[in-house]
């Protein structure tokens, strides 16, 4: 099945790619690193372009198109790193006062318990009484977690897929720094592009990332649970895997903190957690499976 984007969806691609280019390119990233905080500003910015209530009907005032569209959305700002609790306030729009216009920021109890940007939030949905602040792997999301034996919701179809999506955009910039670095990058007087080893490392990067693209579009027009496990699935793998490849190809100067390799590789560990652990989705595709060959 081929994927084609229309002419517009290819707009509101370029569209937020050009605005977070804009309002959130490399030096917001790492004045992010250094003291990370909400950008409220840059939050009602997103509101106006209709980011947040991008699936609400126009008829309250949101842009009224689809899930595939949302998708694309986060794909974007994936690729930026933008930080925040993008997902749980999109879909808070129309639900929660302000979250569609970006003046209200929204958070949630995600899986293992674990709640993003718990203080920077307005709103938390989900039981965060007690909540303790843990530890992030990655510095552009603080964690909180509730306290053992609280009730956690179930993860959520669509803040799963939305994840997907980010994920997706992350291990779209991961492949593009890896490509480029191995173009410019030069080794016994040749690009290190030209080495098997690395060109071997830039061809898997592109086939997980293209695997699952397809994987998180097809989700997104079906929004049945089993697909969107197994574009979770996919998607955390090139987000994770494409982040350590990448690390490869740059060699020992992408373990430093002055690149952005890290970031990616960090961020993509805290989605993964976002949506529950991996084995519920991988619980939902072998519950399809046995039920297939019964």
């Amino acid at each position: 099945m081929r994927f084609r984007l229309d002419e517009q969806q290819l707009d509101l691609k370029r569209a937020v790619r050009e605005l977070l280019g804009r309002r959130f390119g490399r030096d917001a990233l790492r004045e992010g690193v250094d003291a990370p905080r909400i950008d409220r500003g840059l939050w009602r910015e997103l509101g106006d372009a209709g980011f947040f209530s991008l699936r609400l009907p126009e008829a309250e005032g949101g842009v009224g198109l689809g899930l595939p569209e949302a998708v694309l959305v986060f794909e974007e700002a994936g690729r930026a790193l933008l930080f925040g609790p993008l997902a749980a306030t999109h879909l808070a729009a129309g639900v929660v006062p302000g979250a569609a216009t970006g003046e209200t920021v929204v958070t949630t109890v995600g899986g293992g318990g674990l709640v993003e940007w718990l203080d920077a939030a307005d709103v938390v949905t989900g039981e965060a009484t007690g909540a303790v602040a843990v530890r992030s792997v990655d510095p552009l999301t603080p964690l909180h977690r509730v306290p053992a034996g609280s009730r956690t919701p179930e993860p959520d179809g669509l803040l799963v897929l939305l994840t997907a999506a980010e994920q997706l955009g992350t291990a779209v910039r991961t492949c593009e720094a890896a490509v480029q670095h191995a173009r410019t990058r030069e080794q016994f007087g040749r690009p290190i592009g030209a080495f098997q080893a690395v060109k071997h490392l830039c061809a898997e990067l592109l086939v997980r990332v293209e695997v699952a693209r397809a994987a998180v579009y097809a989700a997104a027009v079906t929004a049945d649970p089993v697909d969107i496990a197994a574009a979770r699935l996919l998607a955390d793998e090139a987000a994770v895997r494409g982040a350590r490849d990448c690390l490869q190809v740059h060699g020992g100067m992408g373990f430093t903190w002055e690149a952005d390799v890290h970031l990616c590789l960090k961020r993509a560990w805290v989605r993964a957690e976002r949506g529950g652990l991996m084995t519920d989705s991988e619980e939902v595709l072998a519950g399809e499976l046995l039920v297939e060959f019964r």
